[in-house]
C-alpha cells in the first residue's frame, strides 16, 4: 500500500507538532508537580503515639490514610519530632498551614568526600 505525498505531509506535520509541543512544554516547565522527600517537624504529641499522630497529620493534607500511609518514608520519635514523606510543591505549602508543624525542609542526602587520598565511601 502506497501512501500519497499528502499524507505523508499531514503525518510530517503532526509529529513535527507533537515533539514541538512536546518541547515548549519541558522548557515552560509545564509539566505535573513531583513529589520529593520533605522532614516534617512537628510538636512532640502528648496524647498519641508518634506514628499516629504524623499519619494523622499526613492524611489532613493528602486526603486518604492509604496516601500518607503510601507518601511516608520514615517517623522520628526520639532525637526530634516528626517525620519525612513524598510531598509535592502543592502539599508543602499545605503541610506547613497544619496544626503542630513547626518546619517542613526539603531532604537531602550528602556524599562523604575523600580525605587525604582516601575514599570514605
Amino acid at each position: 500500500m502506497q501512501t500519497s505525498s499528502s499524507t505523508r505531509l499531514s503525518l510530517f506535520v503532526f509529529v513535527s507538532l507533537l515533539i514541538s509541543s512536546l518541547v515548549m512544554a519541558e522548557s515552560t516547565g509545564a509539566q505535573p508537580s513531583q513529589a520529593k522527600v520533605h522532614i516534617i517537624y512537628t510538636e512532640k504529641p502528648t496524647d498519641e503515639e508518634p506514628e499516629s499522630y504524623h499519619l494523622r497529620t499526613l492524611t489532613s493534607v493528602l486526603g486518604s490514610e492509604d496516601a500518607a500511609k503510601e507518601a511516608l518514608v520514615y517517623s522520628y520519635r526520639e532525637a526530634a519530632s516528626g517525620f519525612s514523606a513524598k510531598l509535592t510543591p502543592e502539599q508543602v505549602a499545605e503541610m506547613s498551614k497544619q496544626p503542630g508543624v513547626l518546619q517542613v525542609v526539603p531532604s537531602q542526602t550528602y556524599r562523604l568526600h575523600t580525605v587525604g587520598g582516601v575514599g570514605l565511601n
